[in-house]
C-alpha cells in the first residue's frame, strides 16, 4: 500500500494561508494522511513555515506527531537538531535536488525523475500516479485515495 503524504497539510489543493500551520496539519493527520512539513530551528525555538519560520511549536508537538510527519529541514540548525535527538523522526534536507535520502532510508524524489519501489514521489498536481512506489507527497491526496 502506498503511503499518501499531504504536502504541508494540503489535501484537496494548495491553501497558502494555512500551509504548515499546526491546526491544518492536524486535520490532514486526522484524515489518515502523513504530512510533509517545513521546519526551522531559530536559536532554541522550533518553527513551521515554508519560506520563513511562521508557527512556533514545541518539542512535545514534534514528539507527539513524529510517526506521521516527514520533516523537511529548512536550515542547517534543524537538520543537526534531528540528528542529535535520535528520536526516530522522519526528516530530510533538499532544495532542488533530483533525489534526497530521508533519515529512514527512503528516496525523496523530485517531480518527473526516475523512481524505485522505495521512492517517495513529489507530485503537486492532480495527475494519475501509475508508479509502484513507497509514497506520494501531494497537495491533492484526497483525490489519490
Amino acid at each position: 500500500m502506498t503511503v499518501l503524504i499531504s504536502h504541508r497539510g494540503n489535501t484537496s489543493g494548495p491553501n497558502k494561508s494555512l500551509e504548515n500551520s499546526p491546526e491544518y496539519i492536524k486535520i490532514a493527520i486526522e484524515k489518515g494522511y502523513d504530512v510533509e512539513v517545513d521546519i526551522w530551528l531559530i536559536g532554541t525555538e522550533l518553527h513551521l513555515g515554508h519560506d520563513l519560520p511562521q508557527y512556533q511549536v514545541d518539542k512535545d508537538w514534534l514528539l507527539s506527531n513524529r510517526e506521521r510527519i516527514w520533516f523537511h529541514c529548512k536550515n542547517l540548525e534543524i537538520l543537526n537538531y534531528f540528528i542529535k535527538e535520535k528520536k526516530d523522526y522522519q526528516f530530510f534536507w533538499h532544495q532542488e535536488d533530483d533525489f534526497t535520502l530521508t533519515s529512514n532510508g527512503y528516496i525523496w524524489t523530485f517531480p518527473g525523475k526516475e523512481v524505485m519501489k522505495n521512492s517517495i514521489i513529489v507530485s503537486l498536481g492532480r495527475e494519475n500516479i501509475v508508479h509502484e512506489v513507497y509514497g506520494i507527497c501531494s497537495d491533492y491526496v484526497d483525490y489519490l485515495n
